[in-house]
């Protein structure tokens, strides 16, 4: 039995460059040790490159009326076909290390029931990585020269104990809100959302929006605005910024004083769903004055 089992609905293998970056994604998965890893879908491109790496792949999963996978279905599926005592979603582009591993097992030997997060690099990987020798030493060595550490808005992987989120909304998986529910979830229902972002480096690889309509990122969109009401309202939208513990060289711990923090906390009391008045006003101001302070990598 695996001590992790990452799961992942990667989009279809058809574009070339989403084609690299998922390949690269999944590799470094299967390269873990004490992990085991399951595709869903049937897209093109899902179910042979499951065989060839000798990996599971559910084909059928719920899907919105658009045929993208609902969220309440993947996480079902990776609960269904796994039996390990921590599940991990991960996006289909993120490269994950050995880190995520060490954190998974130090946060599950110091608590019971909780949700692991981190805020993102990104980095630009045009071709297939090499997998070959230090791997890990080679990526780090690229990230710390040129990689981005992103905005605390970016929510690319999720690791939990399995007895954790097996009843969630019928959100449609790849765009807003969804994310930012399940750390709103962890607070107020298990009470304990981590920051792993000192302790484990996730890289993003950049990719277009080539996928979706208008080659834009969904925000805005009807189904963004679907996820969020699902979610209730944008109040209940989490970012890593509002988790209330962070990992620190393996330990539990509550967060640093952080200005940031205290934005962030003045923000969410003045958002609306409406969208209007004085109060929204202040919370873009508010949001605006975080982001220099938010990409301002800690250790």
């Amino acid at each position: 039995m695996a001590f992790l089992t990452i799961f992942s609905a990667p989009k279809p293998f058809t574009n070339p460059h989403i084609r690299v970056i998922q390949l690269n994604a999944i590799q470094s998965w299967v390269r873990l040790e004490d992990v085991e890893v399951i595709l869903i879908g049937d897209e093109p491109g899902i179910p042979e490159t499951a065989k060839e790496l000798g990996i599971k792949n559910v084909a059928q999963v719920r899907r919105d009326e658009k045929g993208i996978p609902q969220v309440d279905s993947v996480m079902e599926i990776g609960h269904t076909f796994s039996n390990s005592p921590l599940l991990c979603y991960a996006n289909a582009d993120m490269i994950l290390m050995s880190d995520i591993l060490r954190a998974a097992r130090q946060v599950s030997e110091q608590a019971h029931d909780f949700l692991l997060v981190g805020q993102r690099w990104n980095l630009e990987l045009n071709e297939l990585f090499d997998f070959s020798g230090d791997w890990e030493s080679r990526l780090r060595l690229d990230v710390a020269e040129s990689g981005e550490f992103y905005s605390p808005w970016g929510i690319d992987y999720f690791v939990f104990p399995r007895q954790l989120y097996t009843d969630v909304p019928d959100f449609t998986i790849g765009r807003p809100a969804w994310d930012n529910w399940m750390i709103f979830h962890a607070r107020k229902t298990y009470g304990m959302a981590i920051d792993a972002s000192r302790d484990v480096l996730v890289v993003h690889q950049n990719h277009d929006y080539s996928h979706l309509p208008g080659n834009r990122p969904p925000y805005g969109s009807e189904v963004a605005k679907s996820n969020t009401a699902k979610a209730g309202g944008r109040k209940r939208a989490f970012n890593i910024l509002d988790t209330n513990r962070e990992l620190v060289h393996g330990r539990i711990r509550r967060p640093e004083v952080r200005v940031v923090r205290w934005l962030r906390r003045l923000e969410r009391a003045f958002i609306n769903d409406k969208q209007a008045g004085p109060g929204w006003e202040l919370s873009i101001r508010l949001q605006q004055m975080q982001r220099p302070l938010a990409i301002k990598p800690r250790r």
